[in-house]
């Protein structure tokens, strides 16, 4: 499979944001770290993170380039976002752990201090 049009602009980029909405309807965006693979887009965050209960509320979400501290690049991409676990949540984290070196040392850090991790994944509408 490739890359769909709609994610074009996410090639050789390092960072997305990602916009999720509070119960009040304000728009929350983050800076994360993501892989793409098959028009899928993974990232993962600390599974009491705000923006994993968000998402669990309401999984519309739009994404952008953005650099680490956020200023987007691109144009927002409107998307859905789910939860996921099992295989998928393994395949997420092997894409992540090869794209971004210093994930594989937050791996050992997350394990020592018993932080629960979730995967998140985007698909562009």
């Amino acid at each position: 499979m490739s890359t769909p049009a709609s994610l074009a602009p996410f090639q050789n980029e390092d960072y997305l944001s990602l916009e999720s909405q509070r119960k009040t309807g304000m728009a929350v965006a983050t800076p994360v770290w993501f892989a793409e693979q098959d028009g899928v887009i993974y990232v993962y965050s600390e599974a009491a993170s705000a923006k994993v209960k968000r998402i669990r509320n309401n999984p519309r979400v739009r994404i952008a380039p953005c650099t680490y501290r956020g200023r987007l690049r691109g144009e927002w991409v409107a998307a859905t976002a789910q939860i996921v676990e099992g295989a998928e949540e393994e395949l997420a984290h092997r894409l992540l752990d090869r794209k971004y070196w210093l994930k594989r040392l937050g791996n050992w850090y997350h394990r020592f201090r018993g932080y629960q991790r979730t995967v998140i994944v985007i698909r562009a509408e």
